[in-house]
């Protein structure tokens, strides 16, 4: 069992569009800079990670989780700076590393870069990359990628970019290579790979029990061995609300949550979330809504399900208010966070 104290904890956002004091809905050029205020908040009061995702939508307004990042870089002191996923299969190696060992500089060693192959697929057409390459890209980059973190003369071929002879990338880290994570979808494929190359690794958990999850921890381990690399404790993505009381939570929740679901199940031919099933994801399910104490129960047990070694919390819900996040990251970094490592080191 991990140490309590060790486990690190995140937050995650996409740059939804909350609303504002009056109920209007902001914009996007607001909702970056709402952002950033909430996570000045998270900095001051202790939580480990923020992670911004990329995303090329209307209902999210960052597409440069970098660029945000390195603002929120110079209004912050400890927290660590991550994407969320940075797609890295629709956009060049060489300037992702380029880019994140730049924010490294800025932020002091606290940039982290966390690669997948992204779920949502707006950025292939948008950059010029044909879908039927989707696991060829990513294969390829991944590998120029790896190479890359060595931070020295790179040489490398393919089919999906140029191919490089001893070329050397700049800026250099201060502390030797660029801290990177891969996040999984859920794909056997997708851990195998992680292991392969000696990634930590996050698991995205957006639906159904954390226990279908259990074979993906072992492939993992099992894979690392194989391959005589090391196998890091797992991190744990997922949807969650929390507020004063369970059932103010779980109405922000079915509300807001529900609604963003249904918005991407719709495109993906997915029937729409029903009351019963939404209840059930909250009481045993990927979506923690409830009381601070409720929230902190169900992700101790999740935790200690999985041996994970970090949990990031999506707490953006759509359209949810911006009052009602910034009191939600209080009451996860106040409440959340220092009862789960309780619970942890009572067992």
């Amino acid at each position: 069992m991990i140490d309590p104290q060790k486990i690190v904890f995140g937050l995650d956002s996409f740059g939804d569009l909350p609303t504002d004091e009056t109920g209007k809905l902001m914009n996007q050029a607001q909702a970056i800079r709402q952002v950033v205020t909430e996570a000045e908040l998270a900095d001051r009061l202790g939580v480990d990670v923020i992670a911004l995702g990329e995303h090329h939508r209307p209902e999210y307004a960052i597409s440069s989780p970098e660029t945000v990042l390195a603002g929120i870089a110079t209004r912050t002191k400890h927290i660590t700076l991550a994407s969320g996923v940075t797609v890295l299969s629709s956009d060049d190696p060489v300037r992702v590393y380029e880019r994140f060992a730049t924010l490294d500089a800025l932020s002091n060693g606290r940039a982290q870069v966390v690669i997948g192959r992204g779920s949502f697929t707006e950025s292939f057409p948008l950059y010029g990359y044909d879908l039927s390459d989707y696991d060829l890209l990513f294969e390829e980059k991944i590998e120029l990628f790896s190479k890359l973190l060595d931070e020295k003369p790179v040489t490398w071929s393919g089919k999906t970019r140029a191919a490089l002879k001893k070329v050397e990338i700049f800026p250099k880290t201060e502390k030797g290579s660029l801290d990177t994570h891969v996040a999984v979808g859920g794909s056997p494929d997708s851990v195998v790979r992680a292991a392969r190359y000696g990634f930590p690794m996050i698991l995205a958990i957006i639906g159904g029990s954390p226990r279908r999850f259990v074979p993906y921890v072992k492939l993992y381990q099992k894979a690392s061995k194989k391959f005589k690399t090391h196998a890091y404790p797992v991190g744990i993505h997922s949807h969650g609300v929390i507020a004063d009381s369970d059932g103010e939570a779980v109405e922000l929740a079915w509300k807001h949550t529900r609604k963003s679901l249904v918005r991407i199940g719709n495109e993906r031919g997915w029937v729409p979330m029903s009351r019963e099933q939404f209840e059930r994801e909250v009481k045993q399910g990927s979506i923690y809504a409830g009381s601070p104490e409720t929230v902190a129960q169900r992700l101790a047990a999740t935790i200690k399900l999985l041996g994970a070694g970090r949990f990031e919390l999506a707490y953006g819900a759509g359209e949810l208010s911006a009052q009602a996040r910034l009191h939600m990251i209080e009451l996860y970094a106040n409440k959340v966070i220092p009862r789960v490592r309780e619970i942890i080191a009572e067992e």
